[in-house]
């Protein structure tokens, strides 16, 4: 995923998840609320790479017990946990 500056976190999460695990040229197909998992979006294999992604893209280190779904399971929860621990606009700028 390219990065760009004015792009908010939300945005890079969803193009992400769209373009990288779902594999589509579409816009991202639910709300951001929408779970992850009860929606199909990402499985066990799409969970890891999501979790890489935000170490990655954001350079948040992110310990084993924040590996739960109040964090990862929807775009508003991983955008709240990112938001948590760096300053929003860090993260892929």
């Amino acid at each position: 995923m390219r990065k760009k500056e004015n792009m908010d976190t939300k945005t890079k999460i969803k193009q992400y998840i769209t373009q990288i695990i779902l594999l589509s040229d579409q816009d991202f197909p639910c709300d951001d609320d929408a779970s992850f998992l009860d929606q199909g979006i990402i499985d066990s294999l799409g969970f890891m790479e999501l979790v890489a992604f935000v170490e990655k893209e954001c350079g948040i280190q992110i310990r084993p017990q924040d590996l739960v779904p109040e964090n990862f399971d929807s775009v508003n929860k991983l955008n709240r946990y990112i938001d948590s621990k760096s300053a929003p606009a860090t993260c892929g700028t």
